[in-house]
C-alpha cells in the first residue's frame, strides 16, 4: 500500500474533503433561520394588519418549538438505536447493527458501530472455533496416553519398552501442540522482541538443516513419533551467493524456516526432496527464502487459507508416510513470524509439490 494513513476528518466533511450538506451543523444552522425568518415574517405580518404583538409571539413560539421537536427527533432517533445496539453488543449479541440512512455525522457513528460489531463477531467466532479446535487436538493424544497408562494399571499390557514408546509418541505430541501454542500467544501478544543482526546465511541455514535432520532421527529412533521424524526425505540447500548475509532476528527466522521445512517433509512422498533457497533480496541486506517439496501441491483455492491456525488443507491423502498430520499451526506461526519482520510469505506458482516463498525486508525493516 501507498501513502500514510490519512489524518483525522473533520465531521462535517466528505471523505473527498467536500462539506456534508446534511450534517448536524447544516441542520441546526438551518433550524435557527428558519425560526428567525419565522419570527420576522410574522412581526412583519402583524404590523401590516395591525395585530397585537403577544399573539405574534405565542404563534412564534409554536412554530419554533414544532420545528425544534421535529429536527430533535431527528437527530434523538438514531441516538436511541445506537443505545440499543450497543447494549446488546455489551451483552454479547453481535448480531444486531444500526440502520445506516443517514448522511450526517450520525451516520458515520451508526457506520462506526456496525465495523465494530462486525469485528467484535468475527473475534468470537474465531475465539470460539479456537477453543473447539485446541480442544479437539488436546483430546487426541490425551486419549491416547490415557488408554496406555489404562492398560497398564490394569495388567492388560506390560510396562516394556513399546508400551513407554507407545505413551512417550503422545506426550511428545502434546508437548508440541502445547509449545505452538505458547508461541503463538506471545505472537499475538506482542510479547516477543525482535532482536535484529546481521549474520551470513549459508552456515546458517546449513545448521537449521542439520539440526532438523539430528531431531528427526532421534526421535525417530526414539518413539518413531509423527511430526519431525521423516528420515527418508533428503533435505537439500542452495544458497546464491555464497556469502550472501541478511539482516534479521536469527531465531524467529530459525522459527519460520523449521516450520516450513516441517510441513514440506510431512508432504514429502517417500524419499522425497525438500530444498531450500536462499537468494538476495531488492533491498540492502534483504533476503528471498524458498522451501520446495515434491508433494501433491496446494490447490489454487486454498493458498489464502494455509497460513491460518488449525488448517490442514483440502488436498487428498496430504500426508506422507510416517506423518501424523500436524496441528495446522507451524504456517501460522511461520506466518506471525515473518509478519513481525515486516516481511512476506505465501504460495507461489509450481511444477510440482508446493513452493513458498519468504521475502525479508532486511535494513529496510522497522519493527513495530
Amino acid at each position: 500500500m501507498s501513502g500514510g494513513p490519512a489524518g483525522p476528518r473533520d465531521p462535517g466533511e466528505e471523505p473527498w474533503g467536500g462539506v456534508r450538506p446534511f450534517s448536524i451543523k447544516t441542520k441546526l444552522g438551518a433550524l435557527v433561520v428558519v425560526s428567525v425568518l419565522i419570527t420576522t415574517g410574522l412581526s412583519m405580518i402583524a404590523v401590516h394588519t395591525k395585530t397585537e404583538l403577544r399573539f405574534i409571539t405565542v404563534f412564534s413560539m409554536i412554530a419554533t418549538l414544532l420545528i425544534t421537536q421535529f429536527v430533535a427527533h431527528s437527530l434523538t432517533a438514531p441516538l436511541d438505536d445506537m443505545n440499543l445496539v450497543a447494549r446488546s453488543i455489551a451483552q454479547g449479541d453481535y448480531t444486531r447493527r444500526v440502520r445506516e440512512n443517514r448522511r450526517d455525522e450520525l451516520g458515520d457513528l451508526a457506520e462506526t458501530i456496525n465495523v465494530m460489531a462486525d469485528e467484535l463477531e468475527a473475534q468470537d467466532r474465531q475465539r470460539k472455533e479456537l477453543v473447539a479446535n485446541v480442544s479437539h487436538e488436546l483430546r487426541t493424544p490425551i486419549a491416547g496416553l490415557r488408554a496406555v497408562l489404562e492398560n497398564v494399571v490394569d495388567g492388560i499390557a506390560e510396562p516394556d519398552t513399546e508400551t513407554m514408546r507407545t505413551a512417550l509418541k503422545q506426550t511428545e505430541r502434546l508437548g508440541r501442540l502445547v509449545e505452538t501454542l505458547l508461541d503463538l500467544s506471545r505472537l499475538d501478544n506482542g510479547v516477543v522482541p525482535l532482536r535484529q543482526r546481521r549474520f551470513e546465511v549459508w552456515p546458517y541455514l546449513s545448521g537449521v538443516l542439520k539440526e532438523a535432520n539430528m531431531v528427526a532421527g532421534a526421535r525417530g529412533l526414539a518413539s518413531n513419533s509423527g511430526s519431525h521424524t521423516r528420515t527418508d526425505v533428503h533435505l537439500h540447500l542452495d544458497v546464491s551467493p555464497p556469502e550472501l548475509t541478511t539482516h534479521a532476528d536469527p531465531e524467529r527466522i530459525h522459527q519460520v524456516v523449521v516450520n516450513l521445512i516441517d510441513n514440506a517433509v510431512k508432504h514429502s512422498p517417500a524419499h522425497g526432496r525438500v530444498t531450500v533457497k536462499a537468494r538476495r533480496g531488492p533491498q540492502p541486506e534483504s533476503l528471498e527464502l524458498e522451501v520446495l517439496d515434491e508433494g501433491p501441491g496446494i490447490p489454487r483455492s486454498e493458498w489464502h487459507r494455509v497460513f491460518e491456525r488449525f488448517n490442514r488443507g483440502s488436498v487428498r491423502r496430504p500426508h506422507g508416510p510416517g506423518s501424523d498430520g500436524g496441528t495446522g499451526l507451524g504456517l501460522a506461526i511461520a506466518r506471525w513470524a515473518v509478519d513481525l519482520h515486516g516481511g512476506r510469505i505465501g504460495v507461489a506458482e509450481s511444477e510440482r509439490g508446493c513452493r513458498i516463498i519468504v521475502t525479508l525486508p532486511g535494513l529496510s525493516s522497522v519493527p513495530s
